[in-house]
């Protein structure tokens, strides 16, 4: 049998095409546009997912008996708020999680309701990209509109409304709307009341790997399959490239150099970091997990290439850097505001350090140093709790640099492992798709079956050292220049 993962991405769809044993067929991806109407605003239409996500699964299943298609999942862009009428016509385009509109509803949130308040009733505060403020935004800024909103749904809740007619979400992916009680998975009442939805506006609960229904007759012909493909729930981007990497149970890490960059522990037990630093969530595998979000990581570099260095050959760029540990130019890796640790969306990024002598290999080096700065932020967070973290999976288009992984392993210092199949969130779409249908007891069995290790990225002890000099001399940089922004 096969199963779908569809990873639903910022910058486009990524489907993968997975056989039982974990054999991955195809892999196919189709872009869609990033609009920002306003300076910090991020906004797409949820039409053009749906186009894409057909188009796509045409494309990855037209070469294999579809017959032999037993299940979707997914993993998805987390935070964006997608709203439909009761004619389940999209109202907006969505406003997505790295977004930037709503200071004024974060502030509120955190300070007048107050961060204990919202630690209690969700385990976390409010942040910017978070579905709750936003929901304030749209109530405040477009009340004709907001008095249409039927359904309120995450991006990839709504392709799972789309295939099957079910209303639903998965508890991970929930977590991150400001709204979900973490700890006893179900709608928070106090938050509910204090944004003013009901919970008829709210989908289902399911867990990741949970079957939410089958395929619509009409959608299951569009694409040739059999009307029994079953609809499994999925989860968030990150628990779902938890999954795909195999980060599940007590105590394993994942870091994602993606768009965005994320440290992810697992856990079988609910903790909170208690300044509310990293987010405490729940898993796919029907546990918990503590992650650290920065909103600009792989971004920092595609944007440094592509729009200031105007080239698209990343390795040749590079290959000049040899003095790693040793750079004196600093990157502050806040394109887009940050998240976790400093929650603070009007953070911007900078160079710092430059001299006569600064080259453009400096220049390029500093950038994938504050970003493994950025993410050292976080681990520093957990380490604070007593979690000991010694390795890693490591997964994301960043995560293909072997020059980057060197340096994310010594500054960190923790050991990397690279897995056979990096394809992080559209994997554990397919695996949960597989749980779901049965083909695996657990997310645990199926991840000790599928997920493989090829080679382990040792932290260089000499690096390490250098490194640490240069970390401590980079987190006096944000507390130093945060009044400017």
């Amino acid at each position: 049998m096969f199963y779908i993962g569809v990873d639903l991405g910022t910058s486009a769809v990524k489907l993968l095409l997975m056989e039982g044993n974990g054999k991955i067929e195809k892999i196919v991806s189709k872009e869609y546009a990033l609009s920002f109407p306003h300076p910090g605003w991020s906004e797409q239409k949820p039409e053009d997912w749906w186009t894409q996500v057909v188009a796509g699964i045409k494309e990855l299943t037209s070469e294999v008996d579809k017959s032999q298609v037993a299940g979707i999942s997914f993993g998805g862009q987390m935070h964006g708020l997608v709203t439909l009428d009761a004619d389940d016509n999209v109202i907006r385009p969505a406003i997505l999680w790295n977004d930037g509109r709503t200071g004024k509803e974060t502030e509120y949130l955190n300070n007048v309701i107050g961060k204990d308040k919202l630690s209690e009733y969700t385990a976390n505060i409010a942040f910017a990209g978070f579905t709750a403020p936003k929901i304030l935004w749209m109530q405040e800024n477009e009340p004709d509109l907001w008095a249409k909103v039927a359904k309120i749904m995450l991006p990839k809740d709504y392709i799972a409304y789309k295939l099957s007619g079910s209303f639903c979400t998965d508890y991970s992916d929930a977590s991150g709307m400001l709204l979900l009680d973490v700890k006893n998975r179900c709608w928070s009442e106090e938050m509910m009341d204090i944004c003013k939805v009901s919970e008829s506006q709210l989908p289902k609960l399911y867990e990741s790997y949970e079957v939410v229904g089958t395929i619509k007759p009409e959608v299951a012909s569009e694409l040739g399959f059999t009307n029994d493909v079953k609809i499994i729930a999925g989860a968030g981007d990150n628990a779902a490239a938890a999954v795909g990497t195999g980060t599940v149970g007590e105590g394993k890490c994942n870091l994602s150099i993606g768009t965005s960059g994320t440290i992810f522990i697992s856990s079988k037990n609910f903790t909170v970091d208690p300044a509310n630093a990293l987010h405490s969530f729940d898993h796919a595998d029907g546990g918990y997990h503590l992650m650290g979000c920065m909103l600009s990581a792989a971004s920092c570099n595609k944007w440094w290439m592509d729009e200031i260095l105007k080239t698209k050959d990343y390795p040749a760029e590079q290959a000049g850097i040899k003095n790693l540990g040793e750079n004196r130019v600093f990157y502050l890796p806040y394109l887009m505001g940050e998240r976790s640790p400093h929650n603070n969306p009007d953070a911007r990024a900078m160079f710092i350090g430059m001299s006569m002598d600064t080259t453009r290999e400096d220049m390029t080096q500093a950038v994938l140093e504050g970003v493994a700065f950025g993410l050292r932020d976080s681990l520093e967070v957990a380490r604070s709790q007593g979690i000991k973290i010694e390795r890693s999976k490591i997964c994301g288009g960043g995560a293909k640099s072997p020059l980057w992984q060197q340096i994310i392993a010594s500054v960190m210092n923790l050991k990397l492992d690279i897995l056979e199949n990096e394809e992080g969130p559209g994997l554990g779409g397919a695996i949960l798709a597989a749980v779901g249908c049965g083909m695996y007891a657990s997310v645990e069995e199926a991840c000790q079956a599928i997920v493989r290790v090829k080679e382990t990225v040792e932290p260089d002890p000499e690096l390490i050292r250098k490194y640490e000099e240069r970390y401590q001399e980079f987190k006096k940089l944000y507390p130093t220049v945060k009044t400017l922004f």
